[in-house]
């Protein structure tokens, strides 16, 4: 131990110390579970240092520094000498350190470099219960270390929350130590809006209800004393709550991740005025504001999503767990009793999640995937992870590795995926960073992806990018000249004469390729990105016609047809190519494209064609494809259908219709479905080709060889009647052919004709002499027998001149009228 038993605060952790050094001494391993303010972050690493050097590992970087600066203080001294911490950019430690703070992100990447540990005695991973993709793998990582190379090394997990069983089990079933809190209570006031909010949706979140939240902020300034700290999303939900504050009688302090690391560390330092601390999700756990005696939530949070079918990830605002809640809450009540102020009903909070949803569930696993690669562990099969990856996004993000060369065929790693993990980037990034720093830089490579890595950016990425440089930005110019290193140790370098604007749209479209975007039209505001996505800018943006743009930052709202881009810098088509030459490829097309045969080679950029060609011998074999296709779109309709054609397909369709095979079906689905087997294609090169098809004859081919002689009889075309007449029959129905013949024409019939080998009866149609139908009837007997005498004594009388005798079954049948005497 560094400091003496009675030197440590009086904190509800020390009466658990004992009890973990034993866990540890006799497990190797074990579970800390211990409420927010209880010590663990800060007094559990100094009794265990008296053992050897210890890694505590923490979340964010603000509460590394914070953690380790209250560590020194508690020995009285500055933090680089007995405690000192690492984080991306900023190290302050010595030949002396025994205990280092140090983020997750940078215990893993030492892991990658020395898998041992060499030196390290206890490995502490604080905040368990965030579940953030580095506290995963840093675990899994520890456990498989453990079990290959040094048994020795003891692993503590931490954890706020009482969900703990999951941890103990992947580490070994280690034993669970609880501390009790005893912490100052905190007044729960439930302050839901006076009037309805939208909830959010994507990065937006109302401003009714940042106003009700700057509201509540001035009521809890007047409910008591002390400072109030206000959990918000987001870094612009800061600056807007923190415009409607102006006025009130305290300091207002923002405390967000996109500050330099001595302003957040400003914020956690106790100040002689009384404040308003406006903070993100940094402020939940791991530090102390001092001073805080009400917490005024918004209840929401900032997480990643990832829209895997687009290739857009981006963050979204969500509401917060009851467990984030109740993390927020107890800020309140770290020093003395104090107040929470949640901006949502009692009855909201009891349908709000229990816990935060895993960061490895939803959000983009590129960078995952690719320090499983570096690992040994391409997919993950055999590490400890709390929780299965996806398959869906793990396949898309080992498809992204692979396609940045950072992975073989068989997902393991390669030099340069080597590189690229060595940059400390998201995969993508880094091979911007690499890549671009041969075109445009190591300076300005480095300068630009520092925005984007950064959560800087804006609308148009070139004024962000010049703002940043003459802004006395200390956190981004420490991560420029980090990267520039990176450059250093990884490429020769290099650069080009390209101006500012060229040379960050390149940068970005190294980055993401598939959202190198053109616009669909000169002057829009919508594009086409390479990928396949359509996207808009928004109504404020200056970038609008821009005939290309990279795109850095697109999210697409839930039933959006396109998505709204965010943040983006313009390109020139040259540019754009140079990008994303790995989605440019020149293809052959032959289709039926716009009511047509169309054959072409296209040079395209992903989705994005940039140029035409029509071929003017294309391959018969695919222009015959494209007319069945034109065919399959457009129907039957684009072949000449004459009335030969016409009524022998109707034909055709009663013989089908009354005896089944080998007579074939003749519909529309039936023929389209066996054009190979009746349309000649071989010599049609296009739409009028089709219309230039003998179709009567193209139909005949359908007709089996056993059967095509009987057509006629089966089906004739016409039939003779009494009167000697050869009448058509129309076919329209294929169920009921109809005869339409004149009822002197058809005397001495005594029963109707049937077709199809006597199985299906004509349907007479028995028109008067003037062609009109006077009857229609496929029992002819009973007609005659019925029906004529009263069609008789209509019509005789009518018709003088025509013969209508009594009994019609033996009169003589006749076309003519009867002769004048």
């Amino acid at each position: 131990m560094l400091i003496a038993a009675d030197a440590l605060p009086d904190l509800p952790i020390r009466a658990v110390l004992t009890e973990v050094g034993d866990a540890l001494a006799g497990a190797g391993a074990a579970v800390l579970v211990a409420p927010p303010g209880t010590g663990k972050t800060t007094l559990v690493p100094l009794a265990l240092a008296g053992t050897g050097r210890v890694v505590v590992a923490e979340p964010r970087r603000v509460a590394a520094r914070a953690a380790a600066r209250r560590m020194a203080g508690l020995l009285g001294e500055q933090v680089g000498e007995r405690v000192g911490y690492t984080v991306r950019g900023d190290r302050r430690v010595s030949a002396a350190t025994r205990v280092e703070v140090v983020t997750t992100g940078v215990l893993v990447r030492r892991l990658q470099r020395d898998q041992e540990l060499t030196g390290t005695t206890v490995v502490i991973i604080d905040e368990c219960h965030e579940r953030h993709l580095d506290t995963d793998l840093a675990l899994a990582f520890l456990i498989e270390v453990r079990a290959a190379l040094r048994p020795d090394l003891q692993v503590l997990a931490t954890s706020a929350t009482a969900e703990s069983g999951r941890l103990s089990e992947i580490l070994g079933d280690a034993p669970i130590i609880e501390a009790k809190a005893a912490l100052f209570p905190v007044d729960v006031h439930w302050c839901p809006p006076p009037q309805p909010v939208a909830p959010p949706l994507g990065l937006r979140v109302d401003p009714k209800l940042l106003d009700h939240v700057a509201t509540t902020v001035r009521r809890a300034l007047t409910d008591g004393d002390g400072d109030v700290l206000v959990f918000l999303p987001g870094a612009r939900e800061i600056e807007t709550v923190a415009s409607r504050l102006r006025g009130v009688d305290a300091e207002i302090v923002p405390l967000h991740g996109r500050q330099s690391g001595s302003i957040q560390d400003a914020a956690l330092r106790p100040s002689p005025v009384r404040r308003v601390v406006l903070a993100t999700a940094v402020a939940e756990s791991s530090l102390t504001v001092p001073g805080v005696r009400a917490v005024v939530d918004a209840g929401l949070s900032r997480v990643p999503r990832m829209d895997h079918s687009r290739g857009l990830g981006a963050l979204v605002t969500v509401p917060v767990s009851r467990a984030a809640a109740t993390q927020r809450a107890g800020r309140a009540g770290r020093e003395a009793p104090g107040r929470v102020y949640r901006c949502w009903s009692q009855a909201q909070h009891d349908r709000l999640p229990a816990q935060p949803e895993p960061e490895v569930a939803a959000a983009d696993l590129t960078g995952f995937a690719l320090d499983l690669a570096l690992w040994g562990h391409p997919d993950g099969t055999g590490l400890a992870l709390p929780d299965t990856p996806p398959a869906g996004a793990m396949q898309a993000a080992m498809g992204t590795l692979h396609a940045l060369g950072a992975t073989d065929t068989d997902g393991r790693i390669t030099a340069r995926g080597r590189a690229l993990a060595d940059a400390g980037l998201h995969p993508r990034l880094a091979r911007a960073l690499l890549d671009g720093a041969a075109t445009v830089g190591a300076r300005r490579a480095a300068e630009v992806v520092a925005l984007l890595d950064g959560d800087r950016r804006a609308d148009d990425l070139i004024t962000a990018w010049r703002r940043a440089r003459t802004d006395n930005d200390g956190a981004w110019r420490a991560e420029v000249r980090r990267l520039t290193a990176a450059i250093t140790r990884n490429t020769s370098g290099g650069g080009s004469e390209l101006p500012d604007d060229l040379a960050a749209g390149l940068i970005i479209g190294l980055a993401y390729p598939e959202r190198v975007a053109r616009a669909r039209e000169a002057g829009g505001r919508a594009y086409l990105m390479a990928g396949g996505t359509a996207a808009d800018l928004t109504g404020s943006s200056n970038l609008a016609g821009t005939p290309w743009l990279a795109v850095a930052d697109a999210d697409r709202a839930p039933g959006a047809r396109t998505a709204r881009i965010r943040s983006a810098a313009p390109l020139d088509e040259a540019s754009a190519c140079l990008a994303a030459a790995t989605l440019r490829q020149t293809t052959t097309e032959t289709g039926w494209i716009d009511g047509d045969v169309i054959a072409r080679r296209l040079d395209r950029l992903g989705a994005i064609t940039l140029s035409e060609r029509r071929i003017e011998r294309p391959d018969p074999t695919q222009v015959q494809a494209a007319l069945r296709d034109g065919l399959q779109r457009e129907g039957l309709a684009l072949l000449t259908w004459s009335r030969t054609a016409t009524e022998l397909r109707e034909r055709l369709a009663f013989a089908h219709a009354a005896l089944g095979a080998p007579w074939p079906p003749v519909d529309d689905d039936a023929l389209l479905s066996s054009l190979d087997d009746w349309l000649p294609l071989q010599q049609a090169r296009r739409r009028a080709d089709l219309a230039k098809i003998d179709t009567a004859s193209a139909l005949r081919r359908l007709l089996p060889w056993s059967v095509a002689g009987r057509l006629d009889d089966i089906a004739p075309e016409r039939l003779p009647v009494p009167s000697g007449s050869k009448v058509r029959i129309d076919y329209t129905d294929p169920a009921a052919p109809v005869l339409a013949v004149k009822v002197q024409e058809a005397f001495g019939w005594k029963n109707a004709p049937r077709l199809a080998d006597g199985r299906i009866p004509v349907l007479l149609h028995l028109l008067s002499p003037a062609g009109r139908p006077v009857a229609v009837t496929a029992d002819l007997a009973s007609f005659w027998a019925n029906g004529y005498p009263q069609v008789r004594a209509e019509l005789r009388g009518r018709y003088p001149r025509h013969p209508w005798p009594e009994d019609p079954t033996t009169a003589e049948p006749t076309r003519r009228t009867n002769r004048r005497s």
